[in-house]
């Protein structure tokens, strides 16, 4: 198996600026992330930042990293240019891990890219985990996904789907969620081949997409299949927030 992963860091964070740098025990979290990347199968492991101060940090752990543009709109698009300026071929599998995600298994990060090499009519692949908690399954903050009979995905939605019409009434929350229900998280973890990514800077954000605020609802709208399987291990949640990094200092540190 052949891939590659590129760790995203953007330093603007409206709710945590300088995320990248932020110390977990005595290492910053990028450095946690690429450590979870090397861990991985991944032939080559790449940070892309848009700030001198992160690739100068990364640089003394001996880290390869790519000084991009800062003012890509979305992480994607910051992968694309690096693949660009690496030259990789259009058949090359990229893993974007997000530089926030110091706590994401290595064995997922295989798995999400053995996903898409076993699916030559996917676009993307990307990963998910069956929800438990009626709470999480109405916040809007937690992204659904429905998939069909062979794991292509149908839509990702921040609304509660599918909809159970019967469990469901008006001002009605079920007491809790079943393992055989077919509720799903989408997990922010994706595989592209590099042909896909220099298509993807090309087209404008999507009307479902603008509507969501899910950038892969974009591919989707031009016919793009994306293959979901759940994931092989549970995936903690990444660092949003102040409160996210004391626990996963907590965790770490």
């Amino acid at each position: 198996m052949s891939f590659r992963v590129v760790i995203p860091a953007r330093w603007a964070s409206t709710r945590l600026p300088g995320k990248p740098l932020a110390m977990i025990g005595d290492t910053p979290m990028i450095a946690h992330v690429w450590a979870r990347a090397r861990e991985s199968r991944a032939q080559e492991v790449v940070i892309a930042t848009d700030d001198a101060r992160v690739r100068d940090a990364v640089r003394e752990l001996g880290a390869e990293v790519e000084l991009t543009a800062t003012d890509h709109p979305s992480g994607t698009d910051r992968i694309e240019e690096v693949a660009r300026r690496r030259g990789w071929p259009d058949d090359t599998v990229v893993v974007n891990l997000q530089g926030d995600e110091p706590l994401m298994p290595p064995a997922v990060v295989d798995q999400v890219a053995s996903n898409l090499l076993s699916n030559p009519d996917a676009g993307m692949a990307t990963l998910c985990e069956p929800l438990h908690a009626p709470a999480e399954l109405f916040d809007p903050n937690v992204v659904k996904v429905v998939a069909d009979a062979g794991g292509f995905a149908l839509y990702f939605s921040r609304a509660p789907i599918p909809w159970d019409r019967e469990r469901f009434r008006p001002g009605s929350v079920p007491d809790a969620l079943a393992p055989e229900d077919l509720w799903r998280r989408h997990l922010g973890i994706y595989a592209y081949r590099v042909g896909l990514l220099h298509r993807f800077v090309t087209w404008a954000p999507a009307p479902l997409e603008r509507l969501e605020f899910l950038e892969q609802l974009r591919p989707m709208h031009h016919g793009v299949r994306i293959h979901v399987e759940d994931a092989c291990a549970p995936v903690p949640g990444g660092v949003d927030t102040p409160a996210d990094l004391e626990r996963v200092r907590a965790q770490l540190g």
